[in-house]
């Protein structure tokens, strides 16, 4: 009789910066059971090419751009990498910088808003058709990016607003990318909106105040959404 291979309970978690943590989502990862193999290529660690011991890869966010490929070696590691992921059948998320790294990967475009529009703070994003799948409706969501993305046509928009049109794609089945951020606690927004206050000064920002207070009001439901996502993501593991 062939005994079923055990399912990996590894997953990496590629961070950009020394003090980057996985937040909500690595703690609802845990929770599940799996390890957490925290990765930053930004200061020298190496991805790793066998990927048999993970259920997933998790590439958050950073000040970086996805464009950054050029001058920082991290950020063109990874982006030579995540192909590599999407095509093993390892499912992938990517938030914020990890989604535009994962639509740069797949040949999209990654830009500023054409009039320096930036999205900082609580922004409403909506399903699209596709969408609906993975969205019950309209939500608020966290976000703190000044790039946005246009995506190829291999990729399946899944959110969307009128700001900047990409909020969530799929790349083929295992593969999604959120612009927004719903691993962030309360204690990363503190600190955010300290370390990197002259994000508050953009057109567009909410101020410091609006971040903190509105965390009690919208954060329950995107951790309700992200906890029941995670389990579906980590079903679309094709190797299996």
């Amino acid at each position: 009789m062939t005994v079923p291979a055990e399912k990996p309970k590894k997953v990496a978690i590629v961070v950009h910066q020394q003090h980057s943590r996985p937040g909500r989502v690595g703690h609802l990862l845990e929770k599940r059971g799996y390890e957490l193999h925290r990765l930053c290529p930004n200061l020298g660690c190496q991805l790793p090419q066998d990927m048999s011991d993970y259920a997933g890869v998790v590439i958050f966010g950073g000040p970086m751009s996805a464009n950054d490929c050029g001058t920082l070696a991290g950020i063109k590691c990874e982006l030579e990498w995540i192909p590599k992921v999407v095509e093993a059948g390892v499912p992938y998320l990517g938030l914020c910088l990890g989604a535009q790294l994962l639509a740069r990967a797949a040949g999209g475009r990654v830009a500023p808003h054409a009039e320096g529009k930036v999205e900082v703070g609580y922004v409403d994003i909506e399903p699209t058709e596709a969408g609906r799948t993975w969205f019950r409706g309209p939500m608020k969501v966290y976000q703190w990016h000044r790039e946005g993305m246009e995506i190829p046509g291999c990729c399946e928009l899944l959110a969307t607003n009128a700001t900047y049109p990409v909020q969530g794609f799929r790349c083929g089945p295992n593969g999604f990318g959120f612009q927004f951020h719903p691993e962030v606690t309360l204690e990363m927004k503190e600190r955010w909106t300290l370390s990197a206050a002259e994000r508050l000064r953009m057109p567009g920002a909410q101020q410091r105040g609006v971040h903190l207070a509105m965390h009690a009001f919208y954060d329950p439901p995107l951790d309700r959404w992200i906890d029941g996502f995670l389990d579906r993501w980590l079903a679309t593991d094709t190797r299996h």
